[in-house]
């Protein structure tokens, strides 16, 4: 019995459960990365948010977080890797940025069969 208890021992300890599912892991990914969340500035869905209005040269302007659920993987993959107009960068890595990307086409599937 104690040989038993020996050899599963190590699969308890490299076992790969979690506590939470791959979306909501995504989920908490979107909202607070890495201290400012996505939806901060591309709104709760990733659909675009005006994050600022102001007034340069008498002229009336926005800063607008753009929509990031319709741009393709490789796209996503390029602007999260570079730092851009306001954009931070935050050190993602690969399986952060395909949760992220999950997260926001996952009613791809469901608006496809819809139309």
């Amino acid at each position: 019995m104690r040989y038993i208890l020996f050899l599963t021992f190590p699969l308890f300890l490299f076992s790969s459960a979690t506590f939470i599912t791959p979306m909501e892991y995504a989920s908490q990914l979107y909202k607070n990365p890495r201290g400012i969340g996505c939806q901060s500035c591309h709104g709760e869905h990733g659909e675009g948010k005006v994050i600022a209005k102001y007034i340069h040269r008498k002229k009336k302007k926005s800063f607008v977080g753009p929509a990031i659920n319709t741009i393709g993987f490789n796209e996503f993959y390029r602007v999260l890797n570079q730092r851009k107009r306001g954009m931070p960068r935050y050190f993602l890595t690969t399986e952060e940025i395909q949760a992220l990307y999950f997260y926001l086409h996952k009613n791809d599937k469901k608006k496809k069969h819809v139309q």
